[in-house]
């Protein structure tokens, strides 16, 4: 759970997990909507939503990644993000970018984001701007 001022950076509805469980079962717009939990010392600590188009190379998002109040300010933000990015690159090795949006106003996360290599494409997705991020294997094909 985030708190109440920066819930607008998150989504506009409550509860985010269970939105996110529900788009995973529904999912719309024809995508896979995969729900993760981050944990520490088995307590859960964050919580985010990879989205993905199924034979994509491109359209893989994050969405609605957070830590919970409690944890803020300890470092699992860049630490569960970091993990998150290397697990995706491993899981999804036809995977070449990873996107992702941040509220306009949120600068602790602009900052996280680009911190770990994520940059501003100049879009926007509903009113946010996207952030990208090449994954380990668009390097590798970059660097060949």
């Amino acid at each position: 759970m985030v708190s109440p001022e920066q819930q607008r950076f998150i989504a506009e509805y409550t509860p985010i997990a269970a939105i996110a469980l529900a788009k995973a079962y529904i999912r719309p717009g024809g995508l896979f909507w995969l729900p993760y939990a981050f944990y520490a010392n088995n307590e859960m600590v964050g919580f985010s939503t990879l989205t993905y188009e199924p034979e994509s190379t491109e359209n893989y998002w994050i969405f609605h990644f957070f830590i919970d109040v409690r944890w803020q300010g300890q470092g699992y933000g860049k630490q569960a993000l970091r993990s998150f990015v290397h697990f995706i690159e491993a899981h999804y090795p036809q995977c070449r970018a990873i996107h992702l949006t941040v509220h306009p106003e949120n600068q602790r996360a602009q900052h996280l984001y680009t911190g770990l290599g994520f940059q501003p494409t100049g879009a926007e997705v509903d009113g946010e701007p996207v952030y990208r991020r090449a994954t380990v294997a668009q390097d590798a094909m970059i660097g060949s």
